[in-house]
């Protein structure tokens, strides 16, 4: 399937649940609601997403946590970034693994160490961090230094991993299984496979693909779910009444909102 048809058929969700009724959930499921907030609050114009100034909005609303997204530069420093190149988000042909951190600091002061972001936030926010597919030059150094930033954090306590591609949690393999989570797209059911199969901690994927039928079959092997990317009230409602454990959003301010209004 397409990306533009795919992002039409997200689109159409959207529009559908967010003006079906929900019932409002009640107030334990209100209280223990864990929003994600997916890169910060941005709007990539005066805040950029995967950014300090991202994150800071997140955590002064007071949301549960946020994810993010690992890159790295030549010199195997990790850096919170999305794509390869900054082109879509600083419209720059830069790639980020060409240059070593402190030329990669030099050009776009605004991307953060992913050490910064762990001392800044680590024991505030939790951590949904996002391991991407490419290829590591030498893969036992960088296992290393990620087994080192995070050796002051406890995994599933203040931080997860997730990844489209199961196969990198070997890059991460310092931590139990459980603290992995692998991101559905339209494969959900090989990745549900997987998930329990490898005894991760859980699954995520969009709120309209990870429907009952998996949420039994995860519960059943004790495993929790999160679901994206919810967007509205009444999407909010029915997640948190279906018992979905993490919500990730693009609109994390917004939802928390909502949250807190509905407890008062």
């Amino acid at each position: 399937m397409s990306i533009m048809l795919t992002n039409i058929l997200q689109q159409a969700a959207d529009l559908l649940y967010a003006i079906w009724p929900q019932p409002i959930p009640g107030k334990d499921r209100l209280a223990q609601c864990k929003i994600i907030s997916h890169r910060g609050e941005y709007d990539n114009q005066t805040i950029y997403e995967n950014t300090l100034p991202a994150f800071d909005k997140v955590m002064d609303h007071g949301v549960w946590g946020v994810e993010l997204d690992v890159r790295w530069t030549k010199d195997l420093h990790p850096v919170v970034f999305h794509d390869r190149t900054t082109q879509r988000v600083f419209h720059g042909n830069f790639c980020i693994c060409d240059f070593p951190l402190a030329q990669l600091k030099e050009k776009y002061p605004s991307i953060p160490s992913l050490k910064e972001v762990i001392t800044r936030y680590g024991k505030t926010l939790h951590l949904m961090v996002e391991i991407k597919e490419e290829t590591y030059p030498n893969p036992e150094v960088q296992k290393c230094v990620l087994q080192d930033l995070f050796s002051s954090l406890q995994p599933r306590i203040n931080y997860h991993f997730l990844s489209l591609y199961p196969s990198m949690f070997h890059l991460t393999d310092f931590v139990s299984p459980q603290s992995f989570l692998p991101i559905a797209e339209l494969n959900v059911r090989e990745l549900s496979d997987i998930a329990i199969e490898k005894q991760y901690g859980g699954i995520t994927g969009h709120f309209l693909l990870l429907n009952n039928d998996y949420l039994k079959k995860h519960r059943l092997n004790n495993q929790l779910v999160g679901t994206g990317f919810v967007r509205s009230k009444n999407c909010l409602y029915r997640e948190l009444n279906r018992g979905i454990e993490w919500i990730f959003t693009n609109h994390a301010v917004k939802l928390q909102t909502i949250v807190n209004e509905t407890l008062k």
